[in-house]
């Protein structure tokens, strides 16, 4: 009795040893999201003053 008890407890230690796979777990790579810029967006400031200087010229 003492034997297949001794057995058994081998056998279940054993066998969570073995329970999982060595293989590399697989890793998604996170994804990164740009914010676009209009090309315009650099010209409307300047345009803009320069719309204000020449009214200003303008009305002087």
């Amino acid at each position: 009795m003492k034997k297949l008890v001794l057995a058994a407890a081998l056998t279940a230690a054993a066998s969570t040893a073995y329970a999982g796979n060595i293989s590399e777990p697989v890793v998604e790579p996170p994804v990164i999201v740009e914010e676009t810029q209009s090309s315009s967006s650099g010209i409307v400031l300047p345009l803009l003053l320069l719309v204000l200087v020449g009214a200003a010229v303008a009305s002087s």
